[in-house]
């Protein structure tokens, strides 16, 4: 649901957070759909319901948004048949059902606010599912909600987040797998999938990347000289990274860059670059004028009235 590397430094390390790439926040779906569904599914009203009927032994109480609803005594046949209807786009893809088998309830919500992503369903054991959601990606397009009605992806939020496992490729998931991550890179944000190869560094140079990436010069936006930003910085000749990661095809990151590609030699010189320190061309400062060229914009707002009535004083 999050990024495991898009996090501040210090004091404020792992209290704000950042979404992962295909993690989406719910709006309000209507209830009443919802409810109907569930008395068309055999559950009782627990209006009707004693106090012993409720709390006797495999009876489980159905929660909608918190809300005590109704009573179910097979609450497994329930929960399949309410999914199929939801898969078959019956009812809304990010309306959530889960058991909680500790207090003997099923809980359904369909409020805002709830954050969910995207996961492939396997456990019906259907490649061709796999196969509409890789050639989605070929062609760069979000998935969309026509794959979830189809009964390919099924959108989970945190409270159905307690599946045991969770592969991440096609290739080693088992029988005990229900659902499989669409792609590796989609665990991280929008800023952390821009670094290339984030699995060979060390995590916290990742989150230190994740920091400076956001404070990057480049193309803002295409209407940048009709903005009405006081300050405003811009990069003069930026170029397009050499290694582009999928995420920065998506969400169309190589269309307005941030930063230039340079050369760095990795070798000693008499000690000035130790740690991480860089030693600069003298030719790449002083001839090379478009290396590290920005520009820098600046708004004035100015009261043409004020001056006229300064201007009448005078006279």
């Amino acid at each position: 649901m999050l990024c495991t590397s898009d996090t501040p430094e210090g004091e404020a390390c792992g209290l704000v957070k950042n979404l992962a790439l295909m993690t989406h926040i719910t709006t309000y779906d209507d209830e009443e759909p919802v409810k109907n569904l569930i008395f068309v599914l055999g559950a009782e009203d627990i209006v009707s319901m004693s106090g012993k009927e409720i709390y006797e032994k495999g009876a489980y109480v159905i929660f909608v948004n918190g809300t005590p609803l109704a009573l179910t005594r097979q609450p497994k046949t329930f929960l399949n048949s309410f999914r199929k209807f939801r898969r078959k786009g019956r009812i809304s893809e990010y309306v959530s059902i889960f058991i909680n088998h500790h207090s003997t309830s099923v809980h359904i919500a369909t409020d805002e606010g709830r954050i969910c992503r995207p996961l492939i369903i396997v456990e019906i054991r259907n490649p061709r599912s796999q196969n509409v959601i890789s050639k989605s990606f070929a062609r760069e397009r979000w998935i969309s909600t026509i794959s979830c009605i189809r009964g390919c992806l099924n959108t989970l939020t945190v409270m159905r987040r307690t599946i045991p496992i969770l592969p991440l490729k096609r290739t080693i998931y088992n029988e005990a797998t229900t659902h499989l991550e669409i792609e590796p890179f989609t665990v991280l944000g929008a800023v952390a999938g821009l670094i290339p190869y984030p699995h060979h560094n060390q995590s916290p140079r990742n989150t230190y990347q994740c920091a400076m990436g956001k404070q990057a010069i480049g193309a803002i936006a295409y209407n940048q000289f009709s903005r009405i930003d006081t300050l405003l910085y811009l990069m003069v000749y930026p170029q397009q990274p050499m290694v582009k990661t999928r995420t920065i095809e998506l969400i169309k990151y190589d269309k307005l860059p941030a930063g230039q590609n340079a050369t760095v030699a990795v070798m000693s010189f008499s000690g000035y670059d130790i740690e991480d320190a860089l030693v600069l061309n003298k030719h790449l400062v002083i001839v090379d004028l478009d290396v590290a060229r920005f520009s820098v914009n600046t708004r004035a707002a100015k009261n043409y009235q004020s001056l006229r009535t300064d201007a009448k004083q005078w006279q």
